[in-house]
C-alpha cells in the first residue's frame, strides 16, 4: 500500500516538475526572454515612463516579423515592461482561436484554472504565466518573471533600510 501511494505522489511531482522546467525552459515568447535586457529584443521601441509599486518601469512596444504569428494565429500587440533595463513583463495579445490553448497544454502541460480573474496559469521558479481573453476576438498571454520582481522587492527593502540607517 505504501509503495503505490509513493509512486503516485513520485508521478505527481514529476508531472508538475515536468511543467515548471518546460515553462522556465522557454523562458518567455520566441526569442523575448524574460530578465533579458529590452537591448537584445528586435524591434523593440520605447512607449512611455510607469510606476509599477513605486519603482520606475518603461513600457516599450516590440514590432518585428519574427513574432508577428504563433503558427497560423496572428500576434496583434506585443509590450514588454522594465525594471533597469530587464524585462520583467511581457504581453502578448493575439486573434482569438482555440488552438492556442491547445498548443500551449501540449507544450506545457495542464494549466491551473483561476476563478476569479478567469485565467488559465503556469507557474514555474522563474516566471509565471497567465492566459486569458481580452476582449471579443483577442487573447492575452501575460508572461511575468519572478526573478526581477524579486529583485523589485529586495531594491525597496535597501531603500527602506538606507532609510532607517539615515536616522
Amino acid at each position: 500500500m505504501r509503495l503505490i501511494v509513493f509512486l503516485t505522489l513520485s508521478a505527481i511531482l514529476t508531472t508538475a516538475y515536468g511543467q515548471e522546467t518546460e515553462l522556465d525552459r522557454r523562458n518567455g515568447f520566441k526569442g523575448i526572454k524574460l530578465a533579458s535586457s529590452i537591448d537584445s529584443v528586435k524591434g523593440a521601441t520605447f512607449k512611455k515612463d510607469l510606476k509599477h509599486d513605486g519603482h520606475p518601469v518603461k513600457l516599450y512596444v516590440i514590432e518585428h516579423p519574427d513574432y508577428s504569428s504563433i503558427g497560423e494565429v496572428n500576434v496583434n500587440l506585443i509590450e514588454a515592461k522594465t525594471y533597469k533595463g530587464l524585462i520583467y513583463q511581457l504581453i502578448v495579445r493575439t486573434d482569438k482561436d482555440t488552438r492556442l490553448m491547445k498548443g500551449m497544454e501540449s507544450a506545457l502541460g495542464k494549466p491551473i484554472y483561476n476563478v476569479r480573474d478567469d485565467s488559465y496559469n503556469w507557474a514555474g521558479e522563474k516566471l509565471a504565466l497567465k492566459f486569458r481573453s481580452h476582449s471579443k476576438s483577442q487573447l492575452e498571454l501575460d508572461y511575468t518573471s519572478t526573478v526581477v520582481l524579486k529583485m523589485m522587492q529586495e531594491d525597496k527593502k535597501q531603500k527602506i533600510k538606507d532609510i532607517a540607517n539615515d536616522f
